[in-house]
């Protein structure tokens, strides 16, 4: 046992394992598993070109030098990213733990309340510091949160304004510039036309739909957006506001101005830069939209007993739903950074939050007087924390520089200081040596901090906040861990059982993976830090890139897209670029199979194409004859296939290299949807299928954990064609030559998280990924076996093999009025996650164990269904009153003096004797999800019901 091998900490079967499941399957090898898995003709002839596998030790040796080449140096730079302070009791009980890390998107909501109830918290922090009626559970940064925000003003015009075309939006010059950018990259392709200027010119015509201020202005202005918007009101334009979420403490709340929607970052609430990522954004609007908001919502519902619960309501995977009528190709969120903000403001509460904010403005302040007695110009008559000051800028950028203090330089006469939570008196005070010395004058020594108000009386904050017992209750550390750790005690993670969902590779995420992210010199990175104080980033960062584009046997690679819909998104952009480079703007027909996932169609019409079905034969594979039908039909406008390899139905179609040239005969290119890369790592890849890009979600196939639903990286790798057109950021230069406008706010999207992809393929290297996917396949296929006689496999390969996952099918219970819904709250009771439930097929579970499963955790889930067929055996249509329709039982019901079922407490919750061992309660019985949306509630009780109560 070779005991420095990642591999085999990583991988769940050993050799003695492997051999038993193969012999269940009747083979030899595993070699001769994959040759009756994977067609031939799409086979690697040649192994990875990768460095030697990393020991565990030897890495996290490796990855502390590079962070040593990383300089965190003070930084004011603002622009939407700030240093802060994570509470430590945070840091350890949240982001250090595997309880809240591991947990996947709270579909099943009975195994989910803990991080529900977090994310309520959430939510209620943002409709009370916004003003606003109701707000969703993140997003995934506030440039595209501000996108979302354009786009959902432009879905709810009105009758008149759809008809007459109208179609302008307005953007105030002081927006944040990556914002503004990713602005341009969606209004485009949806045929929005963005006016750039100041708002106080602003006419108001009628020929806008809509308006996006940002509050305060990227210079620290803050501006009266109260008479901005009741005049866009007037005139029926709806306005939005990109809303620094810290100042909200001291700035009223836009929704009591009349805006329409309010977006931002809470990276102020604790969270790390982490050179641009990841962060959870806030998107917060009126009730009036509520069918329109990107992304999910938490509501409060009732179980079955009339107890409360809590679930996702009205966008749960909507795009599966509405395909290309989505509202949003969103389908994600980042809910560990979400919780973790939510969190900063249970402990601190709406006191310790204005303390923050003050002592913020104070010294913001302080500076202001100390720099006017220098002679400087500062210009800001209303602010909150950023000082634009009038100078030579190159000056003082000299001294800062030789002092190793970063300060933003918008211009060659502006510079501007944007003050942070992690401030002290010392800081301000050097601070001013660098402006008297780049004014050749005596410094000026300040020793106390006094109470300042420089923000206009029009703006300032009266409406309270925060009010409810959950903030004003829990601000000692004891308090807080307890409170942490009652809320994850109420989920299921991975540090309990496996979750074996299809199409979402919960596999292990290692600690030696997850251990840098909470190092000093990884997280206080700003992204928009000059090159040099980035060159452990930089390294990492270049060389995952080439990892992935080695795996994928593509050209190029960009981390910028932050979630895997930003990446499918960003690949049809590309495609886009170079399509208009030849001249071929006309292209814009995108085919799409019919099995394919619900976001690919909602991205393509992001991208402003236009969707074609294509058939999938009786097998689950692609229609060869329809796609050649529709491709030949549509030649002169082809854009792009949108397809997923293996398929979504868990299957490599032999016919993919026939497909894909048929493609590029009619003038498209070919996006690979990367969510089953897992399956072809090692193997095979979407440069040797014929694809020409291909997103990759770094959160299933390649380690980043869910956390409860995010953070997600979507990095998109290209073949050679579209290299030029990869995206760009306007304040650091990346991308290609010819790159399109930013998919995401940050350089390279969540570059934080990308340590940890970095780090699996570092220890792992070629053989390891390569063995990797290989017992994925193994693991799939034994499971296969495993239920045969119990359940039936939808679709298998030509010859009878499963890929990495399989579908089986749940509808045959109906006869015994059981529905696949029962079964996936039954596996509670046993102490499982359900499997995909009903996609890609309905009635249908989708199933897949990753490798990092081991065999004994694999036969405990198939012994849980095999048993659970027997139960479903035992039951008749008649039978409502059974174990599978009370599921799952809670160990309120267990416990109660009455026990009035048909069936035994201990069949109800020790169905098998493994259970006994290590039960895991649900905390709440079914949850009604139909009462849940009739009176859709989104935030925590008011004080007042407590007071009443």
């Amino acid at each position: 046992m070779n005991t420095n091998a990642f591999a085999l900490r990583h991988i769940g079967p050993n050799e003695n394992d492997q051999n038993l499941m193969l012999e269940a399957l009747g083979l030899n090898s595993i070699d001769q598993l994959i040759y009756e898995t994977i067609p031939d003709d799409i086979r690697l002839k040649k192994k990875l070109n990768l460095e030697e596998p990393m020991t565990e030790h030897e890495y996290l040796l490796h990855i502390h030098d590079l962070s040593k080449k990383n300089k965190a140096r003070k930084t004011y730079i603002g622009l939407g990213y700030h240093p802060t302070v994570m509470p430590a009791v945070i840091q350890r009980n949240i982001l250090e733990n595997p309880g809240w890390y591991t947990a996947y998107t709270p579909y099943q909501a009975e195994i989910a309340q803990g991080r529900l109830e977090a994310l309520l918290n959430f939510q209620t922090m943002v409709t009370d510091l916004t003003g606003m009626e109701i707000a969703n559970a993140s997003l995934l940064d506030e440039s595209t949160a501000a996108a979302e925000a354009m786009g959902l003003l432009f879905a709810v015009r009105g009758r008149a304004q759809k008809k007459a075309g109208v179609n302008q939006f307005f953007v105030s010059e002081n927006i944040l510039p990556q914002t503004l950018s990713v602005l341009q990259t969606r209004a485009t392709p949806i045929g929005i036309e963005l006016v750039v200027g100041n708002e106080k010119d602003f006419d108001f015509s009628e020929t806008f739909f809509g308006a996006i201020l940002q509050y305060p202005g990227r210079d620290g202005q803050i501006t009266n957006i109260e008479a901005f918007i009741k005049k866009a009101n007037a005139a029926n334009i709806k306005v939005a506001v990109a809303a620094d979420i810290l100042s909200l403490v001291k700035l009223e709340a836009p929704g009591k101005f009349g805006a329409d929607v309010v977006v931002g970052t809470t990276q102020r609430f604790g969270i790390p830069m982490g050179y641009g990522g990841p962060h959870a954004a806030f998107f917060a609007t009126k009730e009036a939209y509520k069918r329109d908001i990107p992304g999910r919502i938490i509501g409060v519902t009732k179980d079955l007993n009339g107890n409360r619960a809590l679930r996702m309501a009205l966008q749960t995977r909507e795009q599966h739903i509405k395909r290309d009528k989505a509202t949003s190709n969103i389908c994600t969120a980042q809910v560990l950074l979400a919780v973790m903000a939510g969190m900063y403001a249970v402990y601190h509460g709406p006191k310790g939050l204005q303390f923050i904010a003050n002592k913020i403005h104070n010294k913001a302040s302080k500076l202001v007087e100390a720099l006017a007695s220098l002679g400087y110009n500062q210009v800001n008559t209303s602010f909150f924390d950023t000082l634009q000051i009038k100078t030579k800028a190159k000056k003082v950028k000299k001294v800062a520089t030789e002092k190793r203090v970063n300060l933003c330089y918008p211009d060659k006469n502006t510079v501007t200081v944007s003050v942070n939570e992690t401030t002290s008196i010392r800081d301000i005070n050097y601070l001013i040596s660098i402006f008297a010395e780049a004014a050749n004058k005596e410094t000026i020594v300040i020793d106390s901090i006094t109470e300042a108000n420089n923000i206009d009386a029009s703006v300032k904050r009266i409406t309270p906040f925060l009010t409810e017992p959950i903030f004003n209750s829990y601000h000692s550390e004891t308090e807080l861990m307890r409170y942490i750790k009652q809320l994850e005690r109420k989920d299921l993670s991975l540090n309990h059982s496996m979750i074996s969902l299809g199409s979402c590779t919960m596999k292990l995420n290692a600690a030696s993976e997850m251990l840098p992210l909470s190092w000093f010199k990884w997280g206080n990175i700003h992204p928009f830090a000059p090159l040099k104080q980035a060159k452990g980033y930089l390294e990492v960062l270049k060389s995952l890139e080439d990892q992935l584009t080695e795996i994928t046997g593509f050209a190029a690679t960009s981390l910028q897209p932050n979630s895997g819909a930003q990446g499918e998104f960003a690949g049809l952009m590309v495609i886009k670029a170079y399509h208009e480079s030849r001249g071929d703007y006309h292209r814009n027909i995108c085919l799409i199979p019919s099995s394919a996932h619900g976001t690919n169609p909602a991205s393509a019409v992001m991208a402003g194409m236009k969707v074609v079905v294509t058939k999938s034969t009786d097998e689950g594979n692609i229609d060869v004859n329809d796609l050649r039908e529709k491709a030949e039909l549509h030649k002169d406008n082809l854009a792009a296939l949108m397809v997923t390899y293996p398929s979504t139905h868990g299957v490599y179609e032999s016919a993919i290299k026939e497909i894909t040239k048929i493609i590029h005969d009619n003038g498209g290119q070919v996006y690979m949807d990367g969510a089953n890369m897992n399956a072809q790592v090692g193997l095979t890849n979407p440069g040797n299928i014929g694809a020409d890009v291909c997103h990759l979600n770094l959160h299933k196939t390649f380690a980043i954990p869910h956390g409860g639903g995010g953070p997600g990286v979507g990095p998109i790798c290209v073949a050679k064609q579209l290299v030029p057109f990869l995206p760009g950021n306007p304040v650091k230069k990346v991308g290609g030559d010819k790159a399109i406008t930013a998919i995401s706010a940050a350089p390279y999207g969540s570059a934080l998280a990308c340590l940890i992809s970095y780090g699996y393929i570092k220890m792992l290297g070629a053989e390891g990924l390569t063995e990797a996917t290989k017992i994925a396949i193994l693991n799939a296929n034994y499971m296969k076996k495993r239920l045969e006689g119990s359940f039936d496999t939808l679709y298998s390969g030509e010859r009878g093999r499963a890929a990495h996952e399989m579908i089986v099918d749940c509808r045959p219970f109906k006869a015994k009025g059981i529905e696949v819904s029962d079964i996936a709250k039954r596996l509670m009771d046993y102490g499982f996650h359900a499997p995909t439930v009903s996609f890609p097929v309905a009635g249908t579970l989708m199933i897949e164990p990753t490798e990092s499963e081991s065999k004994a955790e694999i036969d405990r889930f198939c012994d849980a269904l095999i048993s659970i067929k027997k139960e479903i055996d035992a039951v008749t249509i008649e039978d409502n009153n059974n174990v599978l329709k009370n599921a799952p039982h809670t160990l309120e019901m267990v416990t109660d003096d009455k026990w009035l079922l048909p069936y035994s407490r201990e069949k109800a919750a020790f169905p098998l004797d493994y259970v006994k061992d290590n039960k895991f309660w649900p905390s709440v019985r079914r949850v009604d999800d139909a009462y849940g949306d009739r009176n859709l509630i989104c935030t925590c009780a008011p004080i007042e019901d407590f007071v009443e109560a």
